[in-house]
Formats: C-alpha cells, sequence, structure tokens
C-alpha cells in the first residue's frame, strides 16, 4: 500500500474526477435509457402527461443546479444523475454542471477522503478487517430489521 501514500496529489485529483465523471455519465445515460424503454409500453403515458411534461421543463430550467450540489451529500448523487437522464435534461446543461459537480468530489475526496484512507492504513489490517466486519453486520441487520417492518 506504499503506492497509495506516494501518490502525487494531482494523480489521486485527476483519477477522482475521471472516475466521479465516468460514474455519473453512466448513471445519466441509464436513465435516458429507461426513459426510452418505457416509451415502448403501456407506461408510454406516464412520459407524455402533462404532469410529467411540466416536471421535465422545471427540471430542464432548475435542476442543473441540483446536480453539482448531490456531489456534496452521501446517497443522492445516483438518483439526481439518473433523474436528469430520465428527464432528458440536455447535454448542454447536464456537462458543465456534472463537471462541476465531479470538481467538488474529486477535491472532497482526495483531500478529507484520503486523509481517512490513510488514518485506516496507519490502524493496521486487523482493524480494517474489524471494522469491514463491523460495518457488514450492522448493515446486515439494518436490512432484516427493515424487512421485518414491511
Amino acid at each position: 500500500m506504499a503506492w497509495l501514500r506516494e501518490a502525487p496529489f494531482g494523480w489521486a485529483f485527476l483519477f477522482l474526477f475521471l472516475l466521479s465523471m465516468a460514474r455519473a455519465n453512466v448513471t445519466y445515460w441509464a436513465g435516458r435509457g429507461i426513459a426510452a424503454g418505457v416509451k415502448h409500453t403501456r407506461f408510454q403515458h406516464v412520459l407524455t402527461g402533462p404532469i410529467y411534461q411540466r416536471a421535465e421543463r422545471y427540471m430542464q430550467r432548475w435542476g442543473v443546479y441540483a446536480i453539482p450540489l448531490s456531489f456534496m451529500t452521501v446517497g443522492i448523487q445516483t438518483a439526481v444523475n439518473a433523474s436528469a437522464g430520465v428527464s432528458r435534461m440536455p447535454l448542454s446543461r447536464y456537462l458543465p454542471a456534472v463537471s462541476v459537480g465531479c470538481l467538488i468530489w474529486a477535491t472532497i475526496y482526495s483531500t478529507v477522503g484520503m486523509a481517512v484512507v490513510y488514518a485506516w492504513l496507519a490502524l493496521g489490517w486487523q482493524w480494517i478487517v474489524a471494522g469491514a466486519l463491523v460495518l457488514g453486520i450492522v448493515t446486515v441487520a439494518w436490512i432484516r430489521h427493515r424487512r421485518k417492518e414491511r
């Protein structure tokens, strides 16, 4: 893991930016594909109805600000990018917004995020394994709890 500690900031930042751009754009295009696929089913009326058309116009006008802001959160980036694709946000609006968001994300993770990774690595492998086990147990317990509620 010495290579990770010796990675220059610029390369780490560039790698994280490109990774984020790839993930966000794949999600956007998956959303576009979903929207195109629905057009050929009995649910097509949903995409052509007045409510959806109004929502699409709203997303195209104001939704662009939601994209870069989503990169400062945990858990909604994928939903926001997919929603931009489903709503067929024009690339002329989406690409600048997602670029800003990816720059924000790369900045956060190449600074604070890497500091957390370095701290974990300094603890030693046994603590990393223990943390992963605890995280796994908590996740399984939470999923079972949610299933029982339903």
